[in-house]
């Protein structure tokens, strides 16, 4: 007996964790007129926007106080950078490459006026895979209008798929 209180007291003092189920997989974009494609709608005007280098239309899908945040896998280190809006968009200037970021199947949450996209990507410039990882899209509805708040991704050069 002593040995089963012994037992169930040091479980009870061991650290425990919640197992967290990672998102589902998306299975494909959302049909047109559903509330994920309007979600979707300014992340694919962002793409867009990065495909032909154009920071105003990237700008468009963003709010005022959008925010960046990208996580750099080099070389075995990490580092985090934050970035304003501002600084997002200077990274798109015209310029002789062909940028095309494809975003693999993503998966979208919503509840009421927030939502999330998160989903594999994978970076091009001119054809070839530059960089790839996760994009993670904080977005909110105001006036009836999905905008991104906050994009967040991972990038590195290894482990990409063409």
């Amino acid at each position: 007996m002593p040995l089963i209180f012994a037992l169930a007291l040091a479980a009870q003092m061991s650290p425990m964790t919640t197992p967290v189920q990672p998102l589902p997989k998306g299975t494909g974009l959302p049909p047109p007129g559903t509330e994920e494609a309007q979600v979707m709608a300014p992340v694919t005007a962002l793409l867009n926007g990065i495909a032909a280098r154009d920071a105003t239309a990237i700008g468009e899908a963003l709010r005022p106080d959008a925010t960046a945040t990208i996580a750099t896998e080099q070389a075995g280190a990490s580092t985090i950078t934050h970035k304003t809006r501002a600084e997002l968009l200077a990274r798109f200037t015209p310029g002789p490459e062909r940028f095309q970021e494809r975003l693999g199947d993503p998966a979208i949450e919503i509840d009421g006026d927030i939502a999330m996209v998160w989903g594999p990507y994978t970076f091009l410039i001119d054809g070839k895979v530059h960089h790839c990882g996760y994009d993670h899209f904080d977005l909110v509805r105001e006036n009836g209008h999905w905008k991104i708040q906050n994009l967040t991704w991972s990038s590195r050069t290894t482990g990409c798929e063409g």
